[in-house]
């Protein structure tokens, strides 16, 4: 049976990308801060939401991954390696 899972157990690829970015950003940046930028783009995520997606335990779609890509100035493709 097919499963939609990484064989880590997560349920996404870029959530580790996604926590280095916001670490790495100029200004202190907090997962409630990073969901407030993502509200601006359009995409109605919170704190908690932001960290399921850091720590693998939520999906991704594409629209809030182009939206993350946008918000941390690089691509999608960048945000799956």
């Amino acid at each position: 049976m097919y499963k939609n899972k990484n064989k880590d157990g997560t349920l996404n690829l870029c959530g580790k990308n996604v926590a280095a970015l916001r670490k790495a950003l100029p200004e202190k940046t907090s997962q409630q801060k990073l969901a407030a930028m993502l509200q601006l783009e359009g995409i109605d995520l919170d704190k908690n939401a932001i960290q399921r997606i850091e720590s693998g335990q939520r999906f991704v779609t594409d629209l809030e991954l182009k939206a993350l890509a946008k918000v941390f100035h690089t691509t999608a493709d960048a945000l799956l390696k």
